[in-house]
């Protein structure tokens, strides 16, 4: 496990956004090492219950002891944000003052040397958030069909050389398994070198993210939990959403604009300061897009 300190993203937009709320209830469905979650409890001393969300039981492990202070306000459950509703019916909650959900993986996930999420480390080829399940990465790489190999590249990673990338893992694994990494990282490169040398991101980039975002059904977590929490805010209760990528975003913003309850409060979605993309560089690519609950069946954002 990384030493490297946690900075959370976009720590002062968040709190600037539930600056002027009472949040009595309140829902992080993403809690990793509880960045966010600290910062919030601690400006907003009136909350009552602070409800925990994380597929990663390593994740809450590390929150409890983070947020020890506020235990006795302190629900944490292990498993996906979008299961909320059936979580929130069995506690008789009616409803949540505010919601935060950092999306896709955490820092201390990526910076794992064992868990392989990043093509950084050499590692099993797992990417599991939830190590409970039964689908890994290896599993894809080496079992899956070629043809279906190309589509999650393709739609998980818009990745446009997808079809010479599940062609190389195809020849390749006839050989020998892929079964870390610097395994992956090395049969894909030389497809994707040259192509890829006048971008800023490593050739293997998208290829991880796709694999990462499919072996963990993130997109659906996010089509279904983004929808299911507006419906479960308090009347001028708000949400946000902090995404880092193009797909995550776009399924947010399509959600906070067709809801009809929900008021968008950020038209375009903030992003990381320099200053801030300066100390931490994972906050480059982060988007977060707000919104508030409100009553009636008139177009909010019209």
């Amino acid at each position: 496990m990384s030493k490297r300190p946690h900075i959370p993203v976009l720590i002062d937009e968040v709190l600037e956004f539930f600056k002027d709320k009472t949040l009595k209830v309140f829902m992080d469905g993403t809690m990793g090492a509880a960045g966010h979650a600290k910062k919030i409890l601690e400006t907003h001393p009136e909350i009552e219950i602070f409800i925990g969300f994380d597929k990663d039981v390593h994740a809450l492990e590390i929150a409890e002891k983070e947020l020890d202070p506020w235990k006795d306000k302190l629900r944490l459950k292990n498993g996906d944000f979008a299961s909320a509703p059936t979580y929130l019916k069995e506690e008789k909650i009616d409803c949540l003052d505010g919601v935060l959900l950092d999306l896709g993986v955490s820092s201390m996930q990526l910076d794992s040397k064992t868990r392989g999420f990043s093509f950084m480390h050499e590692a099993p080829l797992d990417m599991r958030m939830d190590t409970s399940s039964d689908l890994t990465a290896e599993k894809v790489v080496n079992e899956f069909p070629e043809n279906k190999l190309a589509e999650i590249f393709l739609k998980y990673g818009e990745e446009f050389q997808y079809k010479k990338i599940a062609k190389a893992i195809a020849v390749a694994r006839k050989k020998k398994r892929i079964k870390s990494t610097i395994d992956l990282v090395q049969v894909i490169s030389p497809v994707l070198q040259r192509k890829r040398g006048r971008r800023r991101i490593h050739p293997a980039t998208l290829v991880f993210q796709a694999l990462r975002i499919y072996v963990n059904h993130e997109l659906d977590s996010v089509e279904q939990g983004v929808g299911s929490a507006i419906e479960h805010l308090c009347p001028a209760g708000r949400i946000g959403v902090i995404s880092f990528h193009s797909l995550e975003d776009r399924i947010v913003k399509n959600i906070f604009r067709s809801n009809k309850k929900a008021k968008i409060l950020t038209k375009k979605p903030l992003t990381a300061t320099q200053e801030e993309k300066k100390a931490n560089p994972r906050s480059r690519s982060a988007k977060l897009r707000f919104a508030e609950k409100i009553e009636g069946d008139e177009d909010a954002n019209n």
